[in-house]
């Protein structure tokens, strides 16, 4: 009975497709097919081979797992065979020998129920067996001298792909690390700066507590004017950024008032302390509160930006940051979070709303 679910021609179209992909860069046209052809061939012979041996009572992962590891070593084998120096008339000689050799270490192993790692050791270990002896052999027929046989025998693709595969891991590896750095390094530096607005708003409080006189409010100005003439007080010494932010909760008409009470010279002298105190207390509900750290409260925020600015100023407000950060307010355009720890999205996206 076949091996249910082995398609064996599906699988040796899919590791010759593979190859294409894989092949090195700089060998020439006909050792490129050479290659390809080559892994082809050898699986589609030896994915038959097992398909139709009833005896062995494989499963479908079993009879994959052999005929992989005949598809990649024809790969890896017929590359180094094009980079020894060895003509191409001699190269199939060889690959058969190898071919030949990890099918039947493969069918053994099977049969002795070896553990897979186990026999992955023994494929290699004979592999490397005939591939030496082959070109032994060549040299003994002199059919290559003693250069082109350690030149052949120095040849082993597999180590460099395991070599640069490593050396690609660690690049990344030290990317990241430094990427994280980079970003340690900006969410301190937004912390800072959030810092010492945090400071500038005690300092203003101060400011108004130690304001003189009484609590009445002087002839002529309206409860609404003291409560805007008291923001103004503390506006005063903050940033623009915040100013900025601050206004935008108003209507037009009040945020003009307010800048107007800014620019008087005179103006702590038409308020008090504890009226100061009293008319922000009252103020409280319409100036910005601090919002829980959550994903959902972060991309409602950032959507927020978005519905009263483009993402073209936002972009533009972000545009030396690192590009995780460029990654993050993007996905929030478009209603994802993204990839950021929590607080310093959180530190990120305070930074963009008061920088707008």
């Amino acid at each position: 009975m076949a091996i249910e679910g082995f398609d064996y021609k599906a699988f040796a179209q899919n590791m010759s497709e593979q190859a294409v992909q894989l092949v090195p860069e700089g060998l020439k046209d006909f050792e490129k097919e050479y290659i390809v052809k080559t892994l082809s061939n050898f699986t589609m012979v030896a994915g038959e081979a097992l398909y139709n041996d009833e005896s062995l009572k494989l499963t479908a992962d079993e009879a994959i797992f052999i005929t992989q590891i005949i598809a990649e070593w024809s790969f890896h084998k017929s590359i180094d065979l094009i980079h020894s120096g060895i003509l191409p008339q001699y190269w199939d000689s060889i690959m058969q020998k190898i071919a030949f050799t990890i099918f039947e270490i493969a069918k053994q192993g099977h049969i002795r129920k070896v553990p897979q790692d186990q026999l992955l050791q023994a494929v290699e270990h004979h592999v490397v067996r005939v591939y030496k002896e082959s070109i032994e052999e060549l040299q003994k027929k002199g059919i290559i001298d003693e250069e082109i046989k350690n030149l052949a025998e120095s040849q082993s693709n597999i180590d460099a792909m395991a070599q640069q595969v490593q050396a690609e891991q660690q690049a990344e590896q030290a990317r990241q690390a430094e990427e994280q750095k980079a970003m340690a390094e900006e969410s301190s530096r937004i912390a800072e700066e959030r810092h010492k607005q945090r400071e500038a708003e005690r300092e203003a409080k101060k400011q108004v507590k130690r304001a003189g006189g009484g609590t009445a409010s002087p002839r002529g100005i309206t409860r609404k004017d003291l409560k805007l003439m008291s923001l103004a007080l503390v506006l005063k010494i903050l940033s623009q950024d915040k100013v900025t932010t601050i206004l935008n909760k108003f209507d037009s008409n009040d945020s003009l008032m307010i800048s107007q009470y800014m620019n008087m010279a005179d103006l702590e002298s038409h308020l008090d302390g504890d009226l100061v105190t009293g008319c922000l207390e009252e103020m409280k509900d319409i100036l910005p509160t601090k919002r829980k750290l959550t994903s959902e409260n972060i991309v409602k925020a950032m959507l927020e930006v978005y519905r009263i600015t483009s993402r073209e100023k936002v972009e533009k407000i972000i545009k030396n940051e690192r590009p995780r950060i460029k990654k993050f307010a993007s996905a929030t355009y478009d209603g994802e979070f993204g990839e950021l720890p929590l607080r310093v999205a959180g530190i990120v996206t305070e930074y963009i709303e008061e920088s707008l």
